[in-house]
């Protein structure tokens, strides 16, 4: 009974302490600057302490990239050859084209925070979002005919 118990309060202990040990790593929050589907990048950063002063706490940024290996050239046809090179400029990940409001005095201005929002983005993998589509020769009855196909279903297709 005594031996119960006592192994019941070490317990009890460790798992105090995993959640003590846990709850401090979520005072240190961790903010998603990028995550680009399309080109399998996540930029992260959060402030940790500083190894040579632990008063002092020093930005980490966190770069995760995922090199896509079957990748197409075009990433519509199938047939395609498969991409060798991919290039990540931090610069082009960064900007945000998306317009927002800003209030400028007494008037709200609707503004992007990137100047060069309008060419168009190379995209290593499938946008969930978007239907991709591919026309190709099919053959039936002895005849051939053309017909288009849909690579991302999910997307072309309502439910």
């Amino acid at each position: 009974m005594k031996t119960s118990l006592l192994l019941w309060g070490v317990l009890a202990v460790f798992l105090g302490a995993a959640l003590v040990a846990g709850y401090e790593d979520e005072e240190a929050e961790e903010h998603v600057l990028v995550d680009n589907k399309c080109k399998c990048a996540r930029v992260t950063s959060k402030f940790v302490p500083s190894k040579d002063n632990p008063e002092e706490e020093v930005l980490v940024r966190n770069i995760r990239v995922i090199v896509p290996l079957m990748s197409r050239k075009n990433i519509s046809d199938p047939t395609s050859p498969v991409r060798t090179t991919f290039v990540y400029r931090l610069s082009e990940l960064c900007k945000k084209c998306d317009p927002i409001e800003v209030e400028l005095g007494d008037r709200i201005v609707t503004a992007e925070q990137s100047n060069n929002c309008s060419s168009s983005d190379t995209c290593y993998t499938y946008d969930r979002n978007k239907c991709y589509t591919k026309t190709f020769p099919f053959f039936y009855d002895g005849k051939i005919n053309t017909v288009q196909a849909a690579l991302t279903p999910e997307s072309c297709y309502a439910d």
